[in-house]
């Protein structure tokens, strides 16, 4: 999909972050749009971002947990664009809390938004892309790529991702479908998913944010236009910030023997500071 004008994207999580910017990079592009998110004032928003383009822009309050929302997503957009030519399942969530420490409703909430909002999507839109010849873009994380500690919930979320993605990929090519499929794995991003984060009480969580926000300096601009290149280039796995290149390198190399490496990293930390780093 190399031409993104009158095409029919469809974003979830549209409300902030990733999923507004490409729905304002879509705009510009000439795009027509099925927004949602969870977030009425966030989704207003990024309407209001998108309104000068002139194109096409319909909104839709939408909980990607809720699988028969979804499908019924699905039908209304279809009836509104009679299409669905992009599908970008963005919504997400994170979690920071150990394993030991975390509360099972976290887990399952992280869960259901991060993994079963990207299947939910994925299967409800299926139909439409095959139709068009479409592209179906799910979005993992660098934590899909690596574990990290005090983000056990959310890697199982986003490693499932790429899983069940890598696995979508492979049966539509096998059965000779002609939907192309692309799994993002983002690095740090400036966005406001720490700030909407659970994490169980989590020790000085406010540092944690604030050091996040003076640190990060990767756009969600800058992702958005990532993601439309990789599309537009067909790729399979899209990554996005020095630090996604990095991790997917390190692992690549060592296998599973990174885990000793970045283990090695956390004991010095623990070492010099007097206490586990969080």
């Amino acid at each position: 999909m190399r031409d993104f004008t009158d095409k029919v994207a469809v974003i979830t999580g549209a409300g902030s972050g990733i999923g507004r910017a490409l729905a304002v990079e879509l705009a510009a592009r000439g795009a027509r749009l099925a927004l949602s998110d969870v977030d009425d004032e966030g989704l207003r928003q990024t309407v209001l971002a998108c309104a000068g383009t002139g194109g096409q822009v319909h909104s839709y309050r939408l909980d990607v947990t809720d699988r028969a929302a979804v499908l019924a997503h699905a039908e209304r957009v279809d009836a509104d664009f009679g299409r669905a030519d992009l599908v970008v399942n963005n919504a997400g969530v994170t979690l920071l809390a150990s394993v030991a420490d975390g509360s099972w409703e976290d887990l399952e909430w992280v869960m259901n938004v991060d993994f079963w909002g990207v299947v939910h999507g994925t299967r409800a839109f299926l139909p439409l892309l095959t139709e068009s010849h479409g592209h179906l873009v799910n979005l993992s994380s660098m934590m899909g790529l690596a574990g990290a500690p005090m983000q056990s919930g959310y890697n199982a979320a986003k490693f499932a991702v790429r899983g069940f993605t890598e696995g979508v990929a492979r049966e539509l090519r096998a059965d000779g479908v002609p939907v192309g499929v692309s799994c993002v794995y983002p690095g740090l991003i400036r966005t406001n998913i720490l700030r909407n984060a659970r994490n169980d009480g989590l020790r000085d969580y406010q540092a944690v944010q604030e050091g996040f926000e003076r640190s990060v300096t990767v756009t969600p601009e800058y992702a958005a236009r990532a993601i439309l290149r990789g599309v537009a280039r067909s790729r399979a796995r899209i990554l996005i910030g020095a630090d996604a290149y990095r991790t997917d390198i390190l692992t690549r190399l060592l296998g599973p023997w990174y885990l000793r490496v970045v283990a090695g990293g956390e004991r010095r930390a623990v070492t010099s500071t007097g206490r586990r780093p969080r």
